[in-house]
């Protein structure tokens, strides 16, 4: 149904939700709140520390707005019985226009510089006296001139026109004794307590698990092609292959290969995941998937998210396979040197390609294409995957992942793939030394990096935002001015999301080739980028991030001869992130991260936004145990044992596995 069917929804106010991505009424079905106001848990300021979450009563005197240029920043002047306090917008100028000398509830974060009080980018709710708002409230994203109340009332709208009727079949539901979907739903928007709304987050969260489990089955079991190409290697010319690398692999690594080397012999075709920790060898166990299949005479195409890396994979295939031509395609070639190349591969003189996107387009051709490697997976959706397999017939797929996810869960979530996992790393690899630094050794700190790049040696620092949005995080931007007049002598480079492809790619190959000693960047550089005399990584409100993306930026320093450290920069100081910050200190191993990262935020914070990007956008914002996830997997694995799975279910399934074929992960 769409939005305009709502009767409280017009045409100004319907494009106002689809900046919020909302579109049809099941999408506002889905669009959980992102918090609850407990109404009857109101602060008194003058108590509060900073750094505090907090739902105050107050009264709003003035209101100030500078919209001009490029912060915005909107200002109300407050009073809390007398106690006088700022509540600050930044970036969100349409504030000024909803905002009205009067009474309010606000809620946000507080901040105490300096003895003066303030509330960051907080929510905020008309107290009316005739209407007294009462129990759990719902608070919801927002954008534009969209207000908590319009919200509220679409979503309680849509939540009586929608079909919200469980996929499960009822066989299982009952076996299961599961509430009704609709109750769920309903509950999750207007919970009656907080035990109501977790039961009702976990409701959904189960039917949405179990959806997407059914189809990773559905799909797998479709996906077992007969195998099209025989390879004729054998075991010892992989073996002397492998003597190319000047080094032993790891027990790990020899598994690896020898279950590509028996996909490879099986009577269907291969697609298989290689998941390993940073630093594992991942790239080194591909490179004998690629030689496996030149050496029978067919095409491999190695696919890297950004052009910094296909780069560096191009230089590292040319230096392995100097008796095969290798192949580079990527967006910032001109148009001439595309067109040669794709001639090259028409005509079949590219024995191995290597690229970024640009190697999805449909006028390239790749014949005799049986094998493909997609470099760090969780950049690349189910169908650019696909795009790329599709460009040879019955082609083998490996996919890598270094972005760890606990052992226990990765059969799930790697559902139409069979999974590889890689637990050791190799000998020569040194740990990394990591240390949570407080306030008063920074400047210490900063004068190890300024002698750092007096002996010719880089750091990488990393900030969490581009632009200060909730005035409690230094930017990217600000960091960068900062550290170039605290170190005059040190030379800066600055890279971040922002930026273009191109940009960011000459920034880090400047940084790679020495011309910066010190990057300044957002989590930009997290993915596979190799700069051997990086041998410091310093990452600023580090308990800001999850755990495993921690482990990912730390893995952008010890990749040389040299001993590496990571700093972590602590901007607060509660007890939740020293127990997070201290997991860093003490280990290096990033499944048993993962596994830390996913005990102490909850599967609702791990595989939502902060830690997997879109991967499973229908239920962001939901908290949930791991234990649903599990409880999910029995009651696919139940009904498609029992044959319970109907045409309803099949479609759900396959509509649910169609919606992760554009996903990439942060």
């Amino acid at each position: 149904m769409k939005l305009s069917a709502l009767r409280s929804i017009g045409e100004k106010r319907e494009k106002e939700f689809h900046k919020l991505g909302i579109f049809e009424a099941e999408d506002l079905v889905k669009f959980y709140p992102r918090a609850y106001l407990d109404l009857t848990e109101r602060a008194s300021l003058r108590e509060a520390y900073h750094n505090d979450v907090l739902l105050v009563a107050c009264e709003v005197t003035r209101i100030s707005a500078m919209v001009g240029g490029r912060q915005k920043i909107v200002r109300a002047f407050c009073s809390q019985d007398g106690f006088p306090f700022t509540a600050i917008w930044f970036n969100q100028p349409y504030v000024a226009k909803q905002l009205k000398v009067g009474e309010y509830l606000f809620y946000g974060r507080i901040q105490n510089k300096y003895g003066q009080i303030s509330i960051v980018n907080p929510t905020f709710e008309p107290l009316d006296k005739n209407v007294h708002l009462k129990g759990i409230i719902p608070v919801y994203s927002l954008k534009g001139s969209l207000s908590q109340r319009v919200v509220r009332s679409a979503v309680k709208e849509a939540l009586q026109k929608t079909n919200l009727s469980s996929v499960i079949p009822w066989q299982i539901r009952q076996k299961y004794g599961l509430e009704s979907l609709e109750k769920a739903y309903f509950e999750v928007h207007n919970p009656e307590s907080e035990q109501s709304k977790n039961a009702a987050s976990e409701r959904i969260a189960l039917e949405e698990f179990f959806t997407l489990i059914s189809a990773f089955k559905l799909i797998k079991g479709g996906k077992e092609e007969v195998r099209l190409h025989n390879y004729t290697v054998t075991a010892a010319e992989v073996k002397e292959f492998s003597k190319r690398f000047g080094f032993e692999l790891t027990d790990g690594q020899k598994r690896a290969v020898n279950e590509i080397f028996e996909n490879l012999n099986a009577p269907s075709k291969m697609n298989r995941l290689l998941q390993g920790d940073v630093g594992s060898g991942k790239t080194a166990v591909a490179l004998c998937g690629i030689f496996m299949v030149v050496k029978s005479g067919f095409k491999a195409a190695y696919l890297s998210p950004t052009e910094v890396l296909a780069a560096q994979n191009y230089a590292v295939l040319k230096k392995y396979f100097p008796e095969y031509e290798v192949g580079y395609l990527a967006g910032g070639m001109t148009a001439k040197e595309k067109r040669e190349m794709k001639l090259r591969l028409k005509n079949g003189e590219i024995d191995i390609l290597c690229g970024t996107h640009a190697i999805l387009q449909a006028d390239v051709e790749i014949p005799s294409l049986s094998f493909i490697v997609c470099d760090e997976q969780h950049r690349f959706g189910v169908a650019q995957r696909n795009a790329l397999s599709e460009k040879g017939e019955g082609t083998d797929t490996l996919v890598m992942s270094a972005t760890p996810i606990p052992r226990t869960l990765s059969l799930i979530f790697y559902g139409d793939l069979d999974v590889t996992t890689i637990t050791d790393k190799p000998k020569a690899r040194q740990e990394i030394s990591t240390s949570v630094i407080p306030e008063s050794k920074y400047d210490d700190m900063l004068e190890y990096v300024r002698k750092q790049a007096e002996s010719g040696r880089q750091t990488y620092f990393v900030c969490s935002k581009i632009d200060d949005e909730e005035g409690s995080v230094m930017s990217v931007t600000e960091l960068y001015e900062e550290l170039k007049g605290r170190l005059p002598t040190v030379r800066f480079g600055l890279l971040h999301g922002r930026m273009k492809e191109k940009e960011k790619a000459e920034v880090m190959t400047a940084f790679k080739d020495g011309a910066y000693d010190c990057l300044v960047s957002t989590t930009v550089i997290e993915v596979g980028v190799d700069v051997p005399n990086a041998t410091t990584m310093i990452i600023y409100n580090a308990e800001r991030f999850g755990l495993s993306q921690l482990h990912q930026l730390r893995g952008r320093v010890g990749r040389g001869s040299e001993k590496s450290y990571c700093f972590l920069l602590m901007g607060s100081d509660t007890e939740a992130a020293k127990e997070r910050l201290l997991t860093m200190k003490t280990t290096n191993d990033g499944f048993k991260i993962a596994e830390k990262d996913l005990e102490m935020r909850g599967s609702g914070d791990f595989f939502g936004t902060r830690q997997s990007g879109k991967m499973l956008t229908d239920i962001k914002n939901l908290r949930y145990p791991t234990q649903v996830i599990f409880a999910a997997k029995k009651m696919s694995d139940d009904a498609f044992e029992a044959r319970l799975y109907d045409e309803e279910l099949t479609q759900a399934a396959l509509k649910k596995y169609e919606s992760l074929k554009d996903v990439v992960l942060n």
